[in-house]
């Protein structure tokens, strides 16, 4: 706090188990929730400026690490004394380490109003924590992330939490570093570029077309809306024989990240 943070990551790697005999997980979860709300409290007795932000991580260094995904931070958040104080910082190793969507986890903490930090590497789906150089491995899902980051307006840290392979010198260590920020760069350009494609933007305008004839749903339940709903008809047949585009989409997509568009 002193050098001028505002944000304090904490990782609970060693909050875990090998074992479920152990310890119960519901009074683990608890003694996790009895030591964040101590922190709080405590950030707030000395009138600190200072949010955390939670890490999530499956496994490793503990066989199973409790609270192991955003989501699971997210659902946990919402039961501390302080649930304004306190956000998450997401890994795109971590989330990749369970196989998940780690963008979806990002727009999913976005929308919440919790994505404090964030933590930018790369990891293939399911192996140990391999912290490789940002988006070395996971071309297009790092590219939606970095789209997805840019057209919100993310203003926070932008982390690389990575290491350079075992083999580097310091000249490579410093390319290693210099990758991490090149690619977002580039990745942030090809999503300026997505963005201003005018036939990914028609194919978008036509998969998201408004009729407006359910507009009346937008602004909450009444019962009125729920009776007109369950009568409505809808043309089954007709739906299913519309096609969406969506592996065009997806192409035109690996075509600007490659360079040809």
């Amino acid at each position: 706090y002193e050098l001028g943070a505002q944000v304090y990551v904490m990782w609970g790697g060693r909050e875990g188990t090998e074992t479920d005999a152990s310890k119960s997980a519901a009074d683990a979860v608890k003694r996790l929730r009895d030591a964040i709300n101590f922190v709080t409290e405590y950030i707030t007795a000395q009138d600190y400026n200072l949010k955390v932000a939670l890490e999530a991580k499956p496994n490793e260094p503990r066989s199973d690490i409790y609270l192991p995904t955003t989501g699971a931070m997210l659902g946990f958040i919402a039961t501390l004394d302080h649930p304004e104080m306190v956000g998450v910082n997401p890994e795109v190793a971590h989330e990749h380490m369970a196989g998940l969507n780690f963008g979806h986890a990002v727009a999913q903490a976005w929308d919440a109003g919790k994505l404090f930090h964030i933590d930018l590497n790369d990891q293939l789906f399911g192996r140990y924590d391999q912290d490789f150089r940002f988006s070395s491995v996971m071309i297009k899902q790092n590219f939606f992330l970095v789209k997805f980051l840019e057209d919100v307006g993310y203003n926070g840290s932008r982390h690389f939490d990575a290491h350079a392979y075992r083999t580097e010198d310091y000249d490579g260590v410093r390319e290693f570093a210099r990758g991490c920020m090149r690619t977002y760069l580039i990745l942030k350009e090809k999503a300026q570029r997505w963005n201003a494609d005018t036939e990914i933007q028609a194919i978008l305008a036509e998969v998201n077309a408004n009729d407006g004839e359910f507009d009346y749903l937008n602004d909450g339940f009444a019962p009125e809306k729920a009776e007109k709903i369950k009568s409505a008809v809808f043309d089954r047949d007709g739906i299913a024989a519309k096609g969406l585009g969506y592996e065009k989409l997806d192409q035109l997509t690996v075509e600007v990240l490659l360079g040809v568009r």
